[in-house]
């Protein structure tokens, strides 16, 4: 019998749930206490995506230098990127807000908050990459060096 498809797993929809659960929470609570006015910039939403693309980026980079995408580094990234960051974010309210905003004649707003939204997001993940990356690069160092040099002179029965 084949092994059961990774995304019918039970273990990792349930990550993945739980993590969506946590961002749609974390992104309601943030569009609740920063509401968008009818023609006037979306704060909430800009933020919330800004903040989830640097995330993204962080996670995902650091991840991938900790090893392969399997086991717990699996987990994690099920949970807290798609699952978490994934529902935390939320680009269909970017363009149902640069929506309303051209529809309610702010035409100016509009683009300009759909195309900082998208060009800022890139940017912030980037920034999520390069902090995670330095991240790693300053924890590597920290560590005590080990050597790894075989000395071929040495008698590999003698006591140490």
């Amino acid at each position: 019998m084949p092994a059961r498809a990774p995304h019918l797993s039970p273990r990792p929809l349930a990550v993945v749930l739980l993590g969506g659960f946590c961002g749609t929470a974390l992104r309601y609570a943030a569009e609740s206490a920063w509401p968008s006015p009818a023609t006037g910039w979306p704060w909430a939403t800009f933020g919330v995506n800004l903040l989830g693309a640097f995330g993204l980026g962080a996670l995902l980079e650091g991840l991938a230098r900790r090893g392969p995408d399997e086991g717990r580094r699996r987990l994690l990234r099920l949970g807290l990127g798609t699952g978490l960051l994934g529902s935390f974010t939320t680009y269909s309210s970017l363009a149902g807000e640069a929506d309303l905003l051209v529809r309610g004649g702010a035409l100016a707003t509009g683009a300009a908050y759909a195309v900082l939204s998208v060009a800022l997001g890139l940017l912030a993940a980037l920034l999520g990459v390069l902090a995670a990356a330095r991240h790693h690069r300053w924890r590597t160092a920290r560590r005590p060096a080990v050597s790894t040099t075989v000395d071929p002179d040495a008698d590999p029965d003698a006591p140490r």
